[in-house]
């Protein structure tokens, strides 16, 4: 168990340390990723179902130095090419990434960090915690009440149906994840019952581009954190949407019309996910209208089964065969790591665009970091690029000041004038 000295320490090896491994390398500055999983990526390897896909278009895949180059840019990356697509990032790049470490605590020092490890310890100029936002499965209280029999588990943990027992399903969630697997359950045959969340609605495409292109067009990507009515809008669902099969919409009241039944404040909550579609819809629209694209005038699909369906307040799942409970009940966030105070009354990093208010501390991957693309493939990047150009300068600025104290200082320069000095 060693002490090493290091510039720069990433913690965490996923999209956003990679990134900022790439940048820092470009400017030859002497770094090291962390990374407590066995390999890069972890998310993306190890918590994702086997039939899942990117819901964002490949044009959006916009890693530094690896932007989507390739021929399908509105086709949907699957599984097995996402890791790939990491694993070669980091071979191509040869980034600096140390598999099977895990960071136990990060403390400040006089002149700078001590960062304590599985694998000794680190003293660092710089560091960055790159672990992203979604750290823990958040899985409700409620759970423990469930009898022992039936199977429980959160969202990251699925991978297909077979993999469950007999029996009906529970999908507690309809955020992006919870949508998708309920989706899967019902095709695959399986009985579903599904708890309905707020997460909004957005077709796969319209008026002849995807729905991604729009909103990029929009502008809609570059939202500010700061044009947020509220800080806690930062922790939204994404809207229920699918890159699977090419892409497809994914709407609640086709999964009424296809058997699955649907539980929760249902009339209230419906509304708010049709509203929120009609919203979308409609500032796509005014874009069109207002930049005269010529494109064709086109209408979604108006479906209404989920208000017909019965209002269940309460469910036995003996009674209704219930086996699996999965929870796509989202994540909850840890930096306790950091002996610091640097999170604000809801657990996020208090930052500005990353930096934190102690000198060479910050924090990368996280969404809404500076605007609305900042936790995606599509705009970590950019987050990357300005803290490598901020750790830079930073690090420029005390090499300087210590050339200037060491030439005020240097026991050559002194002994030189007291030489002259003699000689006159």
């Amino acid at each position: 168990m060693n002490t090493r000295r290091m510039e720069t320490v990433i913690v965490g090896g996923g999209q956003a340390g990679l990134a900022l491994s790439y940048y820092l390398k470009q400017e030859g500055r002497e770094h090291v990723i962390l990374e407590r999983a066995p390999a890069v990526a972890n998310a993306w390897r190890n918590q994702r179902w086997d039939s899942f896909t990117l819901v964002t278009p490949n044009f959006q895949v916009r890693m530094p130095g690896a932007e989507y180059q390739g021929n399908d840019p509105y086709g949907f990356m699957p599984l097995a090419d996402v890791v790939k697509y990491f694993d070669d990032y980091v071979q191509r790049f040869d980034l600096p990434i140390h598999c099977g470490v895990e960071v136990q605590s990060v403390e400040k020092t006089r002149n700078g960090y001590l960062v304590r490890t599985s694998e000794g310890t680190y003293e660092a100029k710089n560091v960055v915690i790159a672990t992203g936002l979604y750290q823990v499965p958040k899985i409700p209280k409620l759970s423990e009440d469930l009898p022992e029999e039936i199977l429980q588990l959160h969202s990251m943990d699925y991978k297909n149906p077979a993999s469950l027992p007999g029996g009906a399903v529970l999908v507690v969630g309809t955020g992006q994840s919870g949508a998708q697997i309920a989706e899967e359950l019902y095709q695959s045959g399986r009985k579903v019952y599904l708890s309905v969340g707020n997460a909004g609605r957005v077709p796969r495409r319209y008026r002849g581009k995807d729905i991604n292109d729009w909103f990029t067009r929009i502008g809609l990507f570059d939202t500010k954190v700061e044009e947020l009515k509220a800080p806690r809008d930062k922790f939204a669902f994404h809207p229920q949407i699918s890159g699977k099969n090419g892409g497809h919409s994914l709407n609640l009241h086709q999964f009424a019309r296809d058997g699955v039944v649907l539980l929760g404040h249902l009339h209230e909550t419906l509304e708010k996910v049709d509203q929120f579609e009609i919203n979308a819809l409609q500032k796509i629209d005014d874009y069109i209208e207002r930049t005269d694209l010529k494109v064709s005038v086109e209408s979604v699909r108006e479906l209404y089964d989920g208000y017909s369906q019965e209002l269940i307040t309460a469910l036995d799942l003996s009674v209704s065969g219930i086996s699996t409970v999965i929870w796509a009940t989202g994540y909850a966030f840890d930096y306790g790591l950091v002996k610091l105070p640097v999170v604000d009354a809801d657990g996020y990093p208090m930052q500005k665009r990353g930096v934190s208010r102690f000198d060479g501390l910050y924090f990368l991957g996280m969404p809404w970091l500076r605007n609305r693309k900042s936790g995606i493939l599509f705009g970590v990047g950019d987050d990357a690029a300005y803290l490598a150009k901020h750790i830079t300068e930073r690090s420029t600025a005390r090499s300087r000041r210590g050339s200037s104290k060491q030439a005020r200082f240097s026991p050559h320069r002194e002994l030189t004038k007291a030489v002259e000095s003699f000689w006159r």
